[in-house]
């Protein structure tokens, strides 16, 4: 449907804004603020910076200080699937930019609206060039403050504001600039608690899980530290007789050691003869709505960048019509065991009963056949082997290979052998993990609420 808006000459000028998202957008939020209390964000903030600009990659180490890109930045938590660190000594070279429990990450480039609220996971963090942190004084309802710029009326701000380059983007006054809105005492009081309540109890699930995997290494009983890792090695001409891979990663020995070393203390079995595995689905470019523009009934889409801290992200950045989810019947319900197959290899997550979504075809469900019962496996076992690195991901590496320029294991997902461990390790991992999933189901409860409750109150 096509929809005209007129604009007077002057204000145009004025503004130096020729973005019809611009006019379109802000007449709508202008006469919402018309009607509220509302100070810019710069009136709660200690500082609005950019990230670190000229720190290069080769500087990243796998261990030290947090260092937040964009693509950390995940609804509500931040994803920690490609986390790298810096030096402490780099941290404190640029302590403008650091920040705590409470500050808050924006996105100023690229998918505008990605917001991260620092979590208690680490003491500081600090942030690259293409992202702007934000801390709050004292006083300020920061747990409010974060619900606010996730609700639609401060994403349509960032939407109005953002300026049209070779992509999106933001800078530091657009931030600034933005309005929030004094909702009433007793309704800040009820979004905050539900904030505070949902950040904890995703907190807990992510350190009940990180128990699980513990748990899991102390009942397998092998120390994957004392395999040696080889630089180099030579294998045999025979040994290929039976694989059609003959990519290094094959035959790399750290890879097949370990899994030696894990069949000679367990029985293993194939994925493929205790689960069934269904590819997801393309959907086309063309069909993808984003949050501001989605219908009520759509279904979000998750992708491979959507896995996020074991769990599929609740508000992704595209949603589908219905009427494709119902047309394709991919047959996705809680319980269900999500893998990356390609691309960002080994990612995996479960299924909450709050997940009601269409899979991308580089992700594969996966489900327990009845065959499993004999082995004693469930769903939560089968999910916390396949987050375990040396089962799962170095399995995958070994099966990769570039299929043009994307990474993939094909179809060999169903030849990655699980250790079956004995019923009472099983049965206790299997306890930990549902109630790690169940808090993750409770907390996405709690987000869809604050949502609900600052949205339905502008009625937008």
């Amino acid at each position: 449907m096509l929809k005209t808006v007129t604009v007077n000459i002057d204000r145009v000028k004025q503004n130096d804004r020729f973005e019809p998202d611009f006019w379109v957008i802000g007449d709508f939020i202008d006469n919402v603020l018309l009607n509220h209390k509302h100070k810019k964000i710069s009136e709660y903030s200690k500082f609005i910076k950019k990230g670190i600009f000229d720190l290069k990659a080769e500087r990243y180490q796998t261990s030290g200080i947090p260092f937040l890109r964009i693509s950390n930045l995940k609804y509500f938590e931040l994803g920690t699937e490609d986390l790298v660190y810096i030096s402490e000594e780099d941290n404190k070279a640029n302590p403008k930019t650091i920040l705590r429990h409470g500050d808050i990450a924006f996105s100023k480039i690229g998918t505008l609206g990605k917001i991260l609220r620092i979590g208690k996971r680490f003491p500081e963090v600090n942030i690259s060039q293409n992202l702007i942190g934000a801390g709050f004084k004292k006083e300020t309802n920061k747990n409010y403050l974060f619900a606010y710029l996730l609700s639609k009326l401060a994403l349509l701000q960032i939407k109005k504001n953002k300026k049209k380059q070779l992509q999106d983007k933001l800078n530091l006054d657009d931030i600034r600039n933005i309005e929030v809105v004094e909702l009433p005492a007793e309704k800040v009081k009820k979004i905050s608690e539900l904030v505070e309540k949902a950040e904890e109890k995703a907190e807990k699930s992510l350190s009940i899980l990180e128990n699980a995997q513990s748990i899991f290494y102390q009942k397998i009983g092998i120390d994957f530290s004392k395999i040696e890792k080889q630089k180099t090695f030579s294998v045999k001409l025979s040994d290929f007789a039976e694989d059609d891979l003959w990519t290094p990663a094959f035959s790399y020995p750290l890879y097949v050691n370990t899994l030696k070393a894990i069949q000679k203390k367990w029985q293993t079995v194939p994925l493929g003869e205790i689960a069934t595995v269904k590819k997801g689905d393309e959907v086309g470019s063309d069909n993808y709505n984003k949050y501001l523009d989605k219908k009520d009934n759509d279904i979000p889409f998750i992708r491979t960048s959507d896995l996020v801290n074991y769990e599929v992200d609740q508000f992704p950045d595209f949603y589908i019509p219905e009427e494709i989810y119902q047309e394709l019947k991919q047959d996705i319900k809680a319980g269900d065991v999500l893998f990356n197959n390609d691309g960002k290899i080994g990612l995996v997550a479960m299924l909450t009963p709050q997940d009601k979504v269409i899979i991308q075809s580089h992700i594969k469900r996966l489900r327990l056949k009845a065959e499993a019962k004999k082995y004693n496996l469930t769903p939560e076992y089968l999910f916390l082997v396949l987050t375990i690195k040396e089962v799962a991901r170095y399995q995958a590496e070994r099966y990769t290979v570039i299929q043009s320029t994307i990474p993939t294991i094909s179809n060999h997902i169903i030849d990655i052998q699980i250790p079956i461990l004995d019923k009472n390790s099983i049965d206790e991992i299997t306890k930990l993990v549902k109630e790690a999933f169940e808090l993750k189901d409770e907390k996405k409860k709690l987000i869809k609420e604050v949502r609900e409750e600052i949205d339905n109150y502008f009625d937008i």
